[in-house]
């Protein structure tokens, strides 16, 4: 009897990481002459949400290009930053609130198994509560799948991981 193999398809967020992207950006902008005497500050206000506060939308665009690149740097989807209004903050200032999006719903769980299935790979995807499970006989089926889905460039971030 062939052994099957298989993998995981996943959508996650290094939090420490997260933590660490946080940290640069907030010396960066420390060090920076354009920010002296600026109220701009990154908070990690809890597991998935940022807030960033600013004098003003340009300077608050300013500190989210400086967050995006540290996100770069430490291996960081920026697809799983989701970007809510900005809003008027006390002081006169602005404040916008990053989500960050962990887990794949089912509607992205749904569009990867629709995309495996139209493969037309002898592979078999399974929505396993926030990830989806790929099972397959041949491994470059599987690895097929991979490249297939690592072309396809969703808007969400995605890894692979427990490749058995």
């Amino acid at each position: 009897m062939a052994k099957e193999h298989s993998f995981d398809i996943v959508s996650d967020v290094d939090g420490q990481e997260v933590d660490n992207a946080i940290s640069q950006a907030v010396k960066e902008i420390t060090n920076r002459y354009d920010f002296k005497g600026s109220k701009s500050s990154i908070e990690r206000t809890s597991d998935e949400l940022i807030t960033i506060i600013s004098d003003d939308e340009y300077k608050l665009e300013s500190v989210i290009d400086i967050l995006k690149s540290k996100f770069i740097k430490r291996g960081l989807s920026q697809k799983s930053m989701e970007f809510g209004k900005i809003e008027r903050a006390s002081g006169g200032t602005v404040r916008q609130v990053i989500t960050l999006v962990s887990g794949l719903s089912s509607e992205r769980a749904k569009k990867i198994t629709k995309l495996i299935r139209d493969s037309g790979l002898k592979v078999k995807a399974q929505i396993q509560n926030e990830q989806v499970r790929v099972t397959a006989k041949s491994i470059d089926d599987l690895q097929t799948v991979i490249q297939e889905i690592k072309q396809k460039d969703f808007d969400f971030p995605v890894q692979f991981v427990n490749m058995r």
